[in-house]
This record gives C-alpha cells, structure tokens and sequence, in this order.
C-alpha cells in the first residue's frame, strides 16, 4: 500500500513560506521600479545627452572592462586548480578568494593606497616605473579587480568542476599535454560558467562607489558614474539629475543581470541536451 507525504492539510508553513518569499521580493522590486519611474522623461533625455554623464559611462565602461579582463587572464588558472587539483592550504586560498566579498570596500581602497604608497615595496617600485595609484585609472582598475575577482573564479571554479576529470584523462592518454587537455576539453565545456563570471565582475565593477571613492581623489577624469550620481546627489538641489544618472546606472545592471540569465538559461538547455543524448 503506497503512502502520500504525510501532513495535515491545513499545515500554515507553505503559505507562510510564500508570504515571506513575496515580501522580500517586494523589498527588492519596488525601491528599483521607484527610481526607474521616478525621472521626468525630458530630464532623462537631457541627462543621457549631457558630456559629463557620457564621460562618466565611458570611464565606467573602459575600467570595469578591462578589470574584468585581467580578472580572466589571471583568475582562470586559479579557477581551474581549485576545481581540479588538490594541494596543501586550499581551504585557505578559497578563502582568501572570498575575502574581499566581506571586507568593507572603503576599506579596500585605503589598503591598495597603502600598498601603493612610499612607505611600501610595491609602492616604491611602482613609483620607479612611474606608476600612479592615486587618481588614476590604473588605481581604479584596480580596486575594481579587487572587488570583482571572487565573483568571477567561484563561477569559472563551478564551472572546471562540472566538467567530468575522467574526460582529461582520455585527453591527456591520447597524447594532449595538460594545457591541451584544459584547452580542447575542459574550457570549452565550462565557457558558460566562465563567461557568466565575467558578467558578474563586470557588472560588480561598474558598480562599484565605496572603494573607488577612496583612490579616485576629486579629478572630474576620474569620475565613474557612481561617483557622478554622488557628486550630484550632494551639489544639485533638484533631485531629478541625480535620480536620472541612477536610473541609467540601474538599467545597465538590469541588462547585465539578463545576459548573465541568458547564459544560465543556454547552460541548462546544454545539460538538458546532454542528458537526453
């Protein structure tokens, strides 16, 4: 005789569950669809068109880009070992990772500006290639790196560790080396997880005002777009400029937040595909 899950059906947790679901949800939705409705459609236009706001999305643009870049260049390999290799001390070092997803960001700019000072080897080694941190791009790149590494290698990780060992081992039994078997098998199974890890940093980046405040000094060059929308925010008394440049920031991390569901959407239809055949 079968059995149906047992539990008296006038139990109250599942629509406890689902009120408390909808009131976060509504937590989240309704402060962002506030502020997406909030600007006058002239001044939207006016702020999208205004040199300032333009120079602002292209350095934000530019930084978080090329952040993101060197997040790959550097955070794939280390990806790959904490997905596929054990070593002494890897609990630590995924750690390490994630420490900065807790530590205070204006915090993490006063240390890269500590690193890079005087006082410092790095820092005087970097003033001897000439190298400035303080009020410069470079400074800001790297705050951004900072804040966005761990996003992309806990996802460019999940992704090496779905990818079958076994398939590197035929790889490599057929004569590929360990970068041939990383470059023709594992990468290419786990690009998805990668590139979804670029969108995050990226979008982590782009985002970022606490740490970047902190290295960015009071230059208008130096200006990403939310230190902008701050910069108006505390000299405008019509609040409508600064809502406007919030509204085109938050419309860039919706557009990001779809491409990264995209992408998460084509890995699941893959795995789908994959089980079927």
């Amino acid at each position: 005789m079968k059995h149906g899950p047992r539990g008296g059906k006038g139990s109250l947790f599942l629509p406890l569950c689902s009120a408390a679901s909808v009131v976060i949800l509504l937590f989240i939705l309704v402060p962002i669809v506030q502020l997406m409705t909030s600007p006058d459609p002239d001044v939207l236009v006016k702020t999208i068109g205004d040199p300032d706001v333009l120079r602002a999305i292209g350095l934000s643009m530019r930084t978080a880009g090329l952040a993101t870049l060197i997040a790959f260049a550097f955070g794939t390999p280390l990806a790959y070992l904490l997905a596929h290799r054990d070593f002494p001390g890897k609990h630590l070092v995924e750690s390490l990772v994630d420490l900065p997803l807790v530590i205070p960001h204006p915090v993490i700019g006063i240390a890269i500006l500590a690193v890079a000072g005087r006082a410092s080897p790095v820092g005087r080694f970097l003033q001897a290639l000439g190298v400035q941190v303080m009020g410069t791009v470079t400074g800001i790149v790297a705050v951004l790196l900072f804040v966005g590494l761990p996003l992309y290698v806990n996802s460019a990780k999940n992704g090496f560790e779905a990818v079958p060992r076994r398939l590197e081992y035929v790889a490599r039994n057929l004569g590929a080396g360990p970068f041939g078997a990383f470059r023709r098998v594992t990468f290419p199974l786990a690009w998805r997880s990668v590139l979804v890890g670029m969108v995050l940093c990226f979008a982590r980046a782009v985002s970022e005002f606490g740490a970047v405040v902190v290295v960015a000094g009071n230059s208008v060059k130096t200006n990403t777009l939310p230190l902008h929308i701050n910069a108006l925010y505390q000299g405008y008394a019509d609040a409508s400029a600064p809502f406007a440049v919030a509204t085109l920031l938050a419309v860039m991390a919706i557009l990001t937040l779809v491409l990264k569901t995209l992408i998460e959407w084509k890995i699941g239809n893959g795995e789908t595909a994959g089980s079927r055949g």
